[in-house]
């Protein structure tokens, strides 16, 4: 066996107490051999990367289209019912919130539908997650919007009124989705709502890249940085900018939509000014729906577990609102907004439109990084619970092909949705064939319900909208508990959710992210710096401000520092350790410099007087201990700071004539010192393998010093 790299090497075994000494701080370690070469890995991977043999092509295309591997051992009698009755019961779940969410990412009805069609389908070839829904999610539709009707409003349009059924027949529409080159706006058939879905098709194109691209570059390390309490906060926070643009359509306002920083403000205080000119009429449908949908959503979570499916009351209140509109006049006799003209089929592709790619390139990162957060954590989550793994990689692939392909079919972006997926797993989802179904019913509708929503009301797409808000909005009952688990995640959320609803949902996600890293940067900062006791009749070393009935051995200072040692806690790793150990070793160098100076003056003054006695007496004053041993455990890492703050330290108090050990260093750590030249030949500062051999080894040193003083 080589002896461990730290220590000095040795020509012949000592003997008698030096052999005692030697078994204490020699640790016989053989490192394993690491070929560092960069030439021989880089050629390594080239080889492995551009081999190319008809076994690895097909693992690369099974990898790429997952459905060839499980669509061929797909059980028919097992699996199809259940895939069958959940596909068409969030499908009928997902046409009212299509729509609804079509209206709060600034487009028509047709083109959430468009969106939930196309999203099942290729998710249906890429994903690998059984049970996630994946179509519209609200924050992102808040996102999209808010986008839009910026883009909108610079383009020269006017934000109010809506849109919706400006054209009335499907040809007219294929039309108005062509921009010119140009972008010469003033084209008749290129209005606002055909610049709007340009906007958003051109957006959700740019997520599409973003995704991909991380997916190719395998970072999916991204999502580490958004923790739950992050995601939540920011959820939360941009449910109230969802719950505040959905407020003016419940009370029938005609008020621009507004964008930027402060919005959720702005917005109310238009509302309150025009507080006056209430739509009575859209008021009292509101109410009616909220008094209808609130306690049947409550009455379906609470006997979810009885019910084989949940009641389906969005789709019923949206058929008899648009029955009591249509028979009702409501829209001529009060003045009521509509949904208007939904042209069944499907318009002609169009690409995006390039000249936009500029103006929303950067706007498309965080809501690249959000769909495809989210779209991960819960792939995860449910492929745990049902015990079958998810491709991180390959989900990206498919979140990013989901916003890619139907950018081309008039659709903005998807991701995966909490709501509907719990639903989904809790009908009977056993495979991915649950989305295509739910896209077939999707595309029933297309083909020949759509016109039929033509009286619909916006204030019931607002309340369904805001209904669904119900979920993150609950998460304040969960703060107390929160709070009692870990006080920092939940000002993390507190802190994402209020800039993320006070600034913009941007900016908040920006916040959060650099909050949390800054709550890990100070708990590093400023970390727990114990000291240790003995457990008695054991090897183990605990804390002694956490528990009692610990021994200490005389004259040994047993200190763990509980986190990484680098540049911004190394003075927080000085100032604990003298702290700790009373002693501050600069200070106690400078007492006696300074006790020297004056007696060399008092012996001038009285060569034999008592007064240079004292002097002296105080700068040999004991230390209380002869040794402190660092546990080195929770220390992850060194940089070069925390090397050179180990040396100076070590040197410092070995000036005082207190040695210093290190114990239970990682390999990083011993690498670190290794390279750092932290042991050079003839120094008694070795590493331990454990506090307790640390311990043994300076008793045996002081007790041998001891008896060699004596003799």
């Amino acid at each position: 066996m080589a002896e461990f790299n730290s220590v000095p090497p040795v020509t012949e075994m000592p003997e008698g107490d030096d052999a005692k000494r030697s078994f204490h701080h020699r640790m016989f370690l053989e490192p394993q051999e690491k070929k560092r070469s960069m030439k021989a890995l880089v050629v390594k991977q080239a080889k492995k990367t551009c081999s190319c043999t008809p076994t690895k092509v097909k693992g690369y295309v099974f990898s790429f289209f997952p459905f060839l591997q499980w669509l061929p051992k797909y059980k028919l009698r097992e699996y199809l019912l259940g895939d069958v009755m959940s596909g068409v019961i969030v499908g009928v779940l997902l046409v009212p919130q299509s729509i609804a969410y079509s209206l709060l990412a600034g487009q028509e009805p047709i083109y959430g539908l468009y969106t939930s069609f196309f999203a099942g389908i290729i998710y249906f070839l890429f994903g690998t997650s059984r049970h996630i829904s994946v179509g519209i999610f609200g924050v992102l539709s808040l996102m999209i919007g808010e986008v839009v009707d910026r883009e909108v409003q610079r383009a020269g349009y006017d934000l109010e009124p809506a849109v919706l059924g400006v054209l009335t027949d499907a040809t007219a529409y294929g039309n108005a989705t062509v921009l010119p080159g140009n972008q010469t706006l003033q084209k008749p058939l290129c209005d606002k709502s055909c610049y709007a879905i340009a906007v958003g098709t051109t957006m959700t194109f740019i997520v599409g890249v973003y995704q991909v691209a991380m997916g190719f570059f395998q970072v999916g390390f991204v999502s580490v940085y958004l923790s739950d309490s992050l995601l939540s906060g920011f959820v939360t926070g941009a449910s109230f900018t969802i719950l505040t643009s959905q407020a003016k359509y419940i009370l029938g306002l005609s008020i621009p939509r507004s964008n930027g920083i402060g919005s959720l403000i702005t917005t109310w205080i238009n509302i309150f000014r025009n507080i006056h000119k209430t739509n009575i009429c859209d008021l009292i449908t509101s109410l009616l729906c909220f008094l209808v949908l609130i306690p049947t959503k409550e009455l379906n979570e609470h006997f979810k577990s009885r019910l084989k499916a949940p009641v389906p009351v969005e789709l019923a209140v949206i058929v008899a609102a648009t029955l009591a509109s249509h028979f009702g006049n409501l829209k001529e006799t009060y003045g009521s907004s509509v949904a208007g003209h939904i042209p069944t089929g499907f318009l002609p592709p169009e690409p995006p439109e390039w000249s936009l790619i500029p103006s929303v390139a950067l706007d498309a990162i965080p809501i690249a990084i959000i769909g495809f957060a989210i779209t991960v954590s819960l792939s995860e989550m449910f492929a745990k619970k049902h015990g079958y793994s998810v491709k991180v990689n390959q989900e990206m692939y498919a979140i990013g092909f989901c916003n890619i392909i139907p950018a081309f079919f008039h659709c903005f972006t998807t991701s995966a949705a909490l709501a509907k997926t719990l639903v989904k797993e809790s009908t009977g989802c056993r495979t991915q064939m649950s989305g295509l179904v739910t896209s077939l019913v999707i595309l029933l509708v297309l083909l020949v319900i759509a016109p039929l929503f033509y009286s619909l009301q916006k204030c019931v797409l607002a309340v369904i909208t805001i209904v669904n808000l119900r979920g993150a909005l609950r998460k304040f009952k969960d703060l107390p508990k929160m709070w009692h688990l870990s006080r920092v995640d939940t000002v993390i959320w507190l802190v994402t959710m209020a800039a993320t609803a006070l600034i913009s949902t941007e900016i908040g996600l920006l916040v959060g992210v650099c909050f949390s890293m800054l709550c890990v940067i100070f708990r590093t900062q400023r970390p727990e710096a114990p000291l240790l006791g003995w457990v008695a009749e054991s090897e183990t070393y605990e804390s002694l401000s956490a528990y009692k009935n610990l021994q200490t051995k005389p004259g040994i200072v047993v200190f763990r520092f509980e986190a990484p040692l680098y540049y911004i806690n190394k003075e927080c790793f000085k100032s604990t350790l003298y702290k700790q150990t009373g002693v501050n070793p600069v200070w106690v160098k400078a007492a006696k410099k300074k006790a020297a100076k004056r007696m060399l003056r008092e012996k001038e003054v009285d060569s034999g007087g008592n007064q240079a006695n004292i002097s002296m007496d105080f700068a040999s004053e004991p230390l209380g201990f002869h040794t402190i041993v660092i546990d080195c455990c929770a220390i992850q890492f060194l940089d070069t700071a925390g090397i050179r703050t180990l040396k100076e330290v070590c040197k410092d108090y070995r000036d005082i004539n207190v040695q210093v050990l290190l114990a239970q260093c990682n390999p990083s750590v011993r690498s670190s010192l290794i390279r750092g030249e932290f042991f050079k030949e003839g120094e008694d500062h070795l590493l331990f393998h454990s506090v307790h051999q640390a311990v043994d080894f300076a008793l045996d040193v002081q007790g041998h010093d001891g008896t060699s003083t004596s003799k």
